[in-house]
């Protein structure tokens, strides 16, 4: 084939295609037999370690899965693929064009000539185009991972489980700073992916931490002035204050958040991510919307503004717009039901991802990412946790509010809270924290002489004394169950 001048026209017009045929398969092919033999065999070596890593990944997401997931969410190794894909890519470009060079001879027909070059650029087109876009696909998700995603060391399983404290934050317009409305613990199983998830009401009061806590040295006296004090204001009163936590802290109000959630179920938390809702609709839109079980119509607007719409009972299908009202609306609702609105949009958001779709849409997940994330798990732990997460797809959720009935926020035995918790993971029952039971069934003295417990500008302003306060709390009915299953549920 080296001599198309010597063969016939058919043979010639034969060869032609057969050159362009085999770029198709393997880029270089081409050259070995008729071209630059150099280039060749640089392109079928490439071309062959491509596919045994390809292979190799195949295999080894049967075999092991959580070592696949854990290369693919590391930033140095998306970047080593897009490299990859990107030579990959430029060098079948350059194959398909001198495979048209080495075709194109004088002795061959102007039509023949024609054909090759269009099956040529048709061949770049379906080749290298898509190891491109994949190559700059996979460095922009390097990038993400390494803006949203710490690069420490992972703190590995707590006497084994993953405990991940879940915030949604809401700093809508209007409002002051970001503030948690959704405070949500998921306590997952290493082993199997079994998830329980533990919500907690934002205005939970008498709050006292662990000996030896960040937040104990700052508020030896807890976080203890009722109704000024909301477990969510901690978060605005810590950030407000990041001067008096050590400089290797990113997040004080989140730091403050876990130390408080910790004494109050008894766990160990080692991560949290905080999810801001006013992005969350462009992350929605990204994955293709939510489904929804809807048990109560709720008003798409109120409150400053008129409500326009309703969300009616039913299975319903969000788009990024409606499932951020739905979980922000508060017309017509308690803290409870927001509560358990929210916490089933952020699990249907969980539950619901189609890979194939988060490949489709992955730039503008990774846009909306860095928008909508902060967290501080590792990208070492990314692996592990994403293979957990596709596991518990085959486990129930099980969810426990501790929300009236079960509780009042205002008024509670902490031992409940943590008692109930260690029967719902079938563990014994946790030691004491610290002396923070002495969140009793009855409101706290107010402790405002203190300024460690006087709260930022997240926390809630009394209008009047904590006794009448209390008294209007205690009379107020249980709206919803403790699983929030008569407000909403995740088909």
């Amino acid at each position: 084939m080296s001599d198309p001048d010597r063969l016939p026209p058919r043979l010639r017009r034969r060869r032609a295609y057969a050159l362009i045929g085999m770029t198709f398969v393997a880029p270089g092919s081409a050259q070995l037999i008729a071209g630059n033999r150099r280039l060749g065999q640089f392109g079928m070596r490439l071309w062959f370690t491509f596919l045994a890593l390809v292979v190799t990944g195949a295999i080894l997401a049967v075999v092991k899965r959580s070592w696949v997931l854990s290369f693919a969410t590391r930033s140095w190794a998306l970047i080593t693929l897009a490299v990859i894909l990107g030579v990959l890519g430029f060098l079948w470009a350059v194959t398909f064009i001198d495979a048209a060079r080495l075709a194109s001879t004088r002795r061959l027909k102007a039509s023949t000539r024609r054909g090759v070059v269009f099956l040529a650029v048709i061949g770049m087109v379906v080749t290298a185009g898509p190891l491109g876009w994949a190559a700059s696909t996979l460095y922009t998700g390097s990038t993400v991972l390494d803006s949203v995603f710490d690069g420490g060391q992972s703190k590995g399983r707590s006497k084994g489980r993953y405990n991940i404290l879940l915030l949604g934050g809401d700093s809508g317009t209007g409002r002051i700073g970001n503030r948690p409305d959704t405070i949500m613990l998921a306590s997952i199983d290493g082993n199997t992916g079994k998830t329980v998830t533990f919500g907690f009401a934002r205005d939970t009061e008498n709050i006292n931490f662990r000996p030896g806590s960040t937040m104990a040295r700052l508020m030896p006296k807890g976080w203890n002035c009722g109704d000024e004090c909301l477990l969510n204001g901690l978060y605005m009163w810590a950030t407000e204050r990041k001067d008096r936590f050590p400089k290797d802290v990113k997040d004080p109000g989140a730091l403050a958040m876990k130390e408080a959630v910790e004494s109050l179920s008894g766990l160990d938390i080692q991560y949290y991510a905080l999810i801001d809702l006013q992005g969350f609709q462009t992350m929605v839109d990204a994955i293709g919307g939510l489904e929804v079980d809807v048990k109560k119509r709720t008003p798409v607007g109120g409150g400053t503004s008129k409500i326009h719409e309703w969300i009616e009972p039913g299975r319903q299908h969000f788009n990024g717009f409606y499932a951020l009202w739905y979980a922000r609306s508060r017309e017509g609702s308690t803290n409870y039901e927001r509560m358990a609105r929210q916490k089933c949009v952020l699990q249907a958001a969980t539950k619901q991802v189609d890979p194939q779709k988060v490949l489709m849409k992955f730039r503008e997940l990774a846009a909306a990412g860095k928008q909508v994330l902060n967290t501080d798990i590792p990208q070492a732990e990314l692996g592990e946790l994403a293979d957990l997460a596709l596991r518990s797809r085959s486990h129930p959720m099980k969810s426990i509010n501790f929300t009236p009935p079960l509780i009042k926020p205002w008024s509670y035995d902490p031992q409940v809270i943590r008692s109930t918790v260690a029967e719902s993971l079938g563990t014994a029952t946790p030691s004491p924290t610290s002396t923070s039971t002495s969140a009793s069934s009855s409101p706290t003295t107010s402790t405002k002489g203190s300024s460690a417990q006087k709260p930022g500008a997240g926390g809630r302003t009394s209008s009047t004394s904590k006794k009448s306060t209390a008294s209007a709390k205690t009379s107020s009915p249980a709206p919803t169950p403790t699983d929030g299953s008569e407000i909403c549920t995740v088909p």
